[in-house]
């Protein structure tokens, strides 16, 4: 992976600005702790703070201490969507190597080392995370599942493919960063993104979690915090690391803001 000079460049000037940089991403711990490297925030005299696994796990790196982990039994809830798709690629994070699978994931879907394992043993104790995957389905299809099967008492989110992340009920980006915000005694107020805000995320979900405290608003009121009308479509918030990100204006003192890539 690489990061441009741009991405570089804006989170070296959050820093020096006195705003606490955060990374928050659906990827596993181990697999954010190469980006922590690669940013430059990775120093035992500063840990960064870093939001994993859709907020299931908040750590501190270098080195990694997990300071919050959220974990469910994910027995029912795995085995209600692979009645439906009985050929789907199941994940679960095995922290310091990488994911035990049941069958092998498409290239780059997945950091770290796939270690074959069965299904029911993958989730024989409490997870902080189950990814499903069928590369054979839409992701029409999995929101539909997803609405249908209800999942009761676990929460889930639909990728832009037919990715499934079961997770803890209530746990999200959002929960997470609430978690940093109370081990930094910032009050929540104090991030809640207007017009003109600093935000960097990979996705429209990113958005909600980091604007909204994870709660979606009405399509109305997401082009409401856009100037210019219509909120953007899915992704231009920012890009994945290795392309360009969007990043606008902070509208509180820096070092009151949270600042996320």
């Amino acid at each position: 992976e690489e990061i441009p000079p741009a991405v570089h460049d804006a989170v070296r000037r959050a820093q020096e600005a006195g705003a606490h940089v955060v990374l928050a991403s659906g990827r596993s711990p181990d697999g954010m702790t190469g980006v922590a490297d690669l940013l430059g925030l990775a120093t035992e005299d500063s840990p960064v703070w870093v939001v994993a696994s859709n907020g299931a796990v908040v750590f501190r790196y270098p080195p990694m201490q997990v300071v919050h982990e959220e974990t469910f039994d994910a027995r029912a809830a795995v085995a209600a969507v692979l009645t439906e798709h009985p050929q789907a690629l199941v994940a679960v994070e095995e922290r310091g190597r990488g994911y035990l699978v049941n069958r092998h994931f498409p290239m780059g879907e997945l950091s770290g080392e796939m270690i074959l394992s069965e299904v029911e043993s993958m989730v024989a104790e409490p997870v902080s995370r189950v990814i499903i995957r069928d590369p054979d389905a839409t992701v029409e299809e999995f929101v539909a599942l997803a609405g249908r099967l209800g999942l009761h008492g676990t929460d889930y989110v639909v990728g832009w493919t037919a990715w499934l992340d079961l997770a803890p009920v209530g746990v999200s980006k959002a929960s997470g960063l609430e978690v940093v915000c109370r081990e930094l005694g910032v009050e929540a107020a104090v991030v809640d993104f207007q017009p003109g805000e600093r935000r960097v995320g990979d996705g429209g979900i990113d958005h909600l979690d980091i604007g909204h405290g994870g709660k979606i608003p009405h399509p109305a009121q997401q082009a409401e915090r856009h100037p210019g009308g219509a909120a953007p479509a899915a992704g231009d918030f920012a890009r994945p690391v290795g392309a360009q990100a969007h990043i606008e204006q902070p509208r509180t003192a820096p070092q009151d803001v949270l600042e996320f890539v």
